[in-house]
């Protein structure tokens, strides 16, 4: 009986480890794909970044040409090209502006930079005084470090030409916006030549629309919050004197694009400024709490809505995927996060291989 009953086991347990060895190596090729990618990914940087910023504009521009649509009386009577010109228009007259504050008001800081530097050292030597520091040589020494380590001048200096940058790369953005609406008409016979099978065409069409519903869904409820989050953080500077109140809420309002990491800058700047410009401790820890309490107000209860109702993102997939696109991508990166990882999860979602994955970096296990 025992040698017929191992007989018997025998195919059940070769089965088992041909189970077990097939699922190793889909391990295995899936980890060799995904290191694949992402070297690809992150040599192809230049090329990947314009083309994805490019999409996300082109979700707005698919927005505001709907918005427009809806206008009545006048919005149905406009022809589609009209209205995407209109759309395009008001998009690039935005960014333009947006562009020529920043660089303006940073031409303005780096001008009065020696000012700020005297206001910096005067603190610096405060601080010397509170804890019995201020006789030489010590500091002597400290005021040499601080000459010697702090240039903001050239610090400033470089932002500004990081953004002038940034601005010509916009020029790249709008050519490749302006080829996606040209082609755009063509994508419905695209997709359904994609496949003789009518179920593919329309599980292609599915995730598509999938996929256009929450970004668009995300960027508009995101982009909206921004805007609220920088007329706020504007009306507190402004309401205690701090100067170039308007830049640091464009500032604000951009760098809330960046989960989690932006909400902890869009304060700290502007907090650091304020302790260059008072000598008083008193406004700057009210622009501290103020700032933080319109911050904790949005990232508490309004973004997590967002990430929650329009994306069905964990907030620790959120974090983690910040990590590794920023490490990717750099500051682009850190702002594509959470829209890239939100088409990943609904793409991985598609297949029965990929689609644990997908529940696992859901925000409640549906997906």
């Amino acid at each position: 009986m025992d040698r017929r009953t191992a007989a018997a086991a025998a195919p059940f347990r070769i089965s088992m480890q041909d189970a077990m060895n097939h699922r190793l190596q889909s391990i295995v090729y899936g980890l060799v794909f995904a290191l694949i990618v992402g070297w690809v990914l992150y040599i192809g940087q230049g090329i990947f970044v314009p083309i994805i910023f490019s999409v996300l504009l082109a979700y707005v521009i698919f927005g505001l040409t709907r918005l427009l649509e809806r206008i009545p009386g006048l919005g149905p009577a406009l022809p589609l090209a009209l209205r995407y010109a209109v759309s395009v228009l008001a998009i690039g007259v935005l960014l333009f502006g947006f562009a020529l504050l920043f660089i303006s008001q940073i031409g303005a800081v780096v001008a009065r930079a020696p000012e700020y530097l005297g206001d910096l050292l005067a603190l610096i030597q405060q601080g010397a005084v509170a804890l019995g520091m201020e006789s030489e040589p010590t500091w002597a020494s400290l005021r040499r470090d601080a000459l010697s380590y702090i240039n903001l001048q050239r610090l400033l200096g470089s932002t500004a030409l990081l953004l002038t940058s940034l601005v010509a790369g916009l020029v790249v953005v709008v050519l490749y916006v302006a080829f996606m609406l040209v082609e755009r008409a063509a994508l419905p016979a695209k997709i359904d030549n994609l496949s003789s099978d009518p179920a593919q065409v329309a599980r292609v069409r599915q995730l598509l629309t999938g996929i256009n519903t929450r970004i668009g869904a995300y960027l508009a409820l995101k982009t909206l919050i921004n805007i609220i989050t920088g007329l706020v953080t504007w009306a507190i500077l402004a309401l205690f004197g701090v100067e170039f109140a308007a830049f640091w809420a464009v500032l604000a309002a951009t760098l809330n694009y960046i989960p989690y990491i932006g909400t902890v800058l869009s304060v700290a700047f502007p907090v650091l400024f304020a302790m260059l410009q008072f000598a008083d401790p008193g406004p700057v820890m009210s622009v501290l709490i103020a700032l933080s309490v319109a911050q904790f107000f949005t990232g508490h209860f309004l973004d997590p809505y967002v990430m929650g109702q329009s994306l069905n993102l964990s907030p620790l997939v959120i974090l983690v995927s910040l990590a590794v696109w920023a490490t990717l991508w750099g500051i682009p990166g850190a702002f594509l996060a959470v829209p890239m990882t939100a088409c990943l999860v609904m793409i991985l979602s598609e297949f029965p291989g990929t689609r644990p994955i997908a529940v696992l970096l859901s925000r409640h296990g549906k997906v």
